[in-house]
């Protein structure tokens, strides 16, 4: 059976997250926009304690992930939990809904809703407002208007029982979208290959690839060069010589696993370019001039300083894992045994980052880009420096200015 819109990972699918108080109405509309029952509705408020998702296709805009939130006037025994949960959906979030019901607001107030528009302005997320259960509500239109008010958008009217406005509701989400669409334009080689170059990848099958399947990384870079017509060719670290042997021109790009890089360096032809899969997702994901602005502060370190690691997998750790293991001896070969490392995984970041002199994040294939950026500019906003895994391990086997890609932003 062929691959299917089902099969996009996460990070590469539209985000649309649903925000709004308890019992607005944000599971009845995400049901009714899917078809389907995905999150629980009740009359009880506080039904909703997990981020809900459900991946979907919209006709306009391609493969999206459905996102209902908790209430953030959750006030409950896990409330601030359940609110820390929605504000991580809020950095996720390539498009927000944000829903209207009336039955819980004093009229023209609207204070915790205007601080959470202004928290997705602020990571220049667009906003649909929307007044839900117009269906009960008598007041509906007269609700539109102050919101129109306090807003300066124009709320649409909703129905998730009549279906009123759902259909509009998607056809301003789709407009959005297409504002917003730069991300789906980016590509992961970008500026590197045209049609019929030669592109080698090499890939070490180690533990960190189980056997039978490839990394993310690796097949997503694959597929972009296929679909660029490009003449890829794969191998393993070992088989890297006799490839280049079996060419009669060198390749004019080689991607590596970060991992092997000097080896891959020393032994490549001089008129290839070197990069790895993941200096190309620091430019794909991220801010490729912080991050090696960022790796230049490995040279300043001292074993007085603390360095946090931040990965996007949460699975068990493994041997000679890259950022629990390796990147760590690297770094303590550096600067000393002493130097303070943490490590967090998953969605897992904290908020204060002034503790630490240096953050390095990996690829972030798990992520899409906007949750890349927010802790990104949370970096920046508090002055700590960041990097990313092989942007990193680049300066470290001392070859950071001979990679493509590192050696300017993109």
């Amino acid at each position: 059976m062929g691959t299917t819109w089902n099969d996009t990972p996460s990070a590469d699918r539209v985000h649309i997250a649903f925000f709004g108080k308890m019992n607005s109405g944000k599971s009845s509309l995400v049901n009714a926009l899917a078809g389907q029952q995905i999150s629980i509705v009740s009359k009880i408020g506080g039904t909703t304690t997990d981020l809900v998702k459900k991946p979907m296709e919209i006709h306009g805009i391609g493969a999206c992930v459905l996102v209902d939130t908790a209430g953030f006037d959750d006030t409950g025994a896990l409330g601030g939990s359940r609110v820390a949960l929605a504000k991580q959906a809020a950095k996720q979030a390539d498009l927000a809904v944000l829903v209207f019901s009336g039955e819980q607001e004093k009229a023209g107030s609207f204070e915790e809703e205007k601080r959470w528009f202004e928290l997705l302005q602020k990571r220049d997320t667009p906003v649909i407002p929307v007044v839900s259960k117009t269906d009960t509500n008598a007041q509906a239109d007269a609700l539109a208007r102050q919101i129109e008010q306090v807003f300066q958008k124009k709320p649409l009217l909703v129905s998730a029982v009549t279906k009123e406005g759902i259909e509009e509701l998607k056809h301003a989400l789709i407009a959005a979208a297409a504002e917003q669409n730069e991300a789906a334009k980016r590509l992961i080689t970008a500026g590197f290959v045209r049609r019929e170059d030669v592109v080698m990848l090499v890939m070490p099958q180690d533990i960190q690839a189980p056997k039978g399947r490839l990394i993310l990384p690796q097949v997503q870079t694959l597929r972009e060069l296929l679909d660029q017509k490009c003449i890829t060719v794969c191998v393993t670290t070992d088989e890297f010589a006799c490839a280049l042997e079996a060419l009669k021109k060198p390749p004019k790009l080689i991607i590596t696993d970060s991992q092997v890089f000097r080896t891959i360096y020393e032994k490549k032809p001089v008129e290839s370019m070197l990069t790895s899969f993941s200096v190309l997702f620091a430019a794909y994901k991220g801010d490729m001039d912080y991050f090696v602005q960022g790796a230049q502060v490995i040279g300043t370190l001292t074993e007085q300083d603390r360095v946090l690691i931040a990965e996007c997998c949460t699975h068990a750790p493994l041997d000679e894992d890259i950022g629990r293991v390796k990147l760590p001896r690297l770094l303590r070969q550096r600067v000393g045994e002493g130097l303070h490392i943490d490590l967090v995984s998953g969605t897992d970041f904290p908020e204060n980052l002034s503790a630490y002199s240096l953050l390095i994040q990996c690829g972030a294939c798990m992520f899409n880009r906007k949750y890349v950026m927010a802790r990104v500019d949370a970096a920046k906003e508090q002055q700590v420096p960041m990097t990313n895994y092989g942007v990193a391990i680049a300066y470290l086997s001392g070859i950071l200015d001979k990679v493509e890609g590192a050696c300017y932003g993109r």
